[in-house]
């Protein structure tokens, strides 16, 4: 199989780039990346695509993420997450279950989120952590993302566990100190996993440690719901040389759609000046 992903459930402690070393070493000769980078400390589900896969990774990259956190209160570290320098210390007032749900209840839909210091958003051409690193300030901009749910698993004592399924550029950690905040105090994030990104979920991953050769996924299988076009033999030639098709009537309207010949998706198509004009290859 020249392409496929391979669905990661990843180790707390590696970098997500540790596994595309894995993965290049066990398909030598083909090209890999991941989807959504994991913080060292963060465990759970981390797509790599694998040769000719990497080419769907930008119809990918929109899925909903969801996860499982522990918020730990009155102290704030640097990092927003267990492995920084604390930097505050702040007393956590009594709470109550039903409190703490409450709060939680009140960033579930559109939020603005500042993302934290220690992060990859470029500012000008570098990652904001290698600022932060230096001890330098840089002003990052807030953005909008969406909680589309929140919900609390536990409290014990100062931890708070709970889940959530955000959109694409939420950071947790970042949401994290935002409910520490809302409580009247501050926190951290000591454990981030991710349980699913889309239709991909932590079910279906796999250990993965050196040696190892994984199981690679068809790509298809994730991309979204957009329609398809089945071509017929003497348009798949077509499809392969780029050129533009005059699909069906029905496909009018359409944002985007997939061309399949004989199952097997080839490209992707969008509609320009009344045509269809193809966007990527994907064979």
């Amino acid at each position: 199989m020249d392409r496929g992903l391979a669905l990661i459930d990843k180790e707390i402690g590696k970098p997500s780039r540790y596994y595309d070393a894995l993965l290049l070493r066990a398909y030598p000769g083909l090209k890999v990346g991941h989807l959504g980078t994991l913080d060292p400390f963060a465990s759970g589900l981390l797509v790599v695509a694998v040769g000719k896969a990497t080419k769907f990774l930008p119809y990918l990259l929109d899925e909903p993420k969801s996860y499982i956190a522990t918020l730990t209160l009155g102290e704030r570290k640097d990092t927003a997450d267990l492995t920084g320098e604390t930097i505050e210390e702040k007393e956590v007032g009594e709470l109550s279950p039903e409190r703490v749900a409450a709060v939680l209840s009140s960033f579930k839909g559109e939020i603005e989120q500042l993302p934290p210091a220690y992060s990859a958003v470029k500012v000008n051409g570098r990652p904001a952590y290698s600022y932060a690193r230096k001890g330098e300030e840089v002003l990052l901009k807030k953005r909008a993302c969406l909680v589309s749910s929140i919900n609390l698993v536990s409290l014990k004592g100062k931890d708070i566990v709970f889940t959530c399924s955000v959109s694409k550029g939420t950071y947790i950690r970042t949401l994290g100190e935002d409910i520490a905040r809302a409580l009247g105090t501050v926190g951290y994030l000591s454990s981030l996993r991710r349980l699913a990104m889309g239709k991909m979920t932590i079910a279906a991953a796999q250990r993965l440690r050196e040696g190892e050769v994984p199981s690679l996924l068809d790509p298809s299988l994730f991309l979204k719901p957009f329609k398809r076009y089945e071509v017929k033999p003497e348009e798949e030639r077509m499809v392969r040389d780029g050129k533009p098709l005059a699909l069906p009537a029905l496909y009018e309207g359409e944002e985007r759609v997939f061309i399949t010949y004989r199952g097997e998706v080839l490209a992707s198509y969008v509609q320009k000046g009344g045509r269809f004009c193809s966007e990527r290859g994907l064979f």
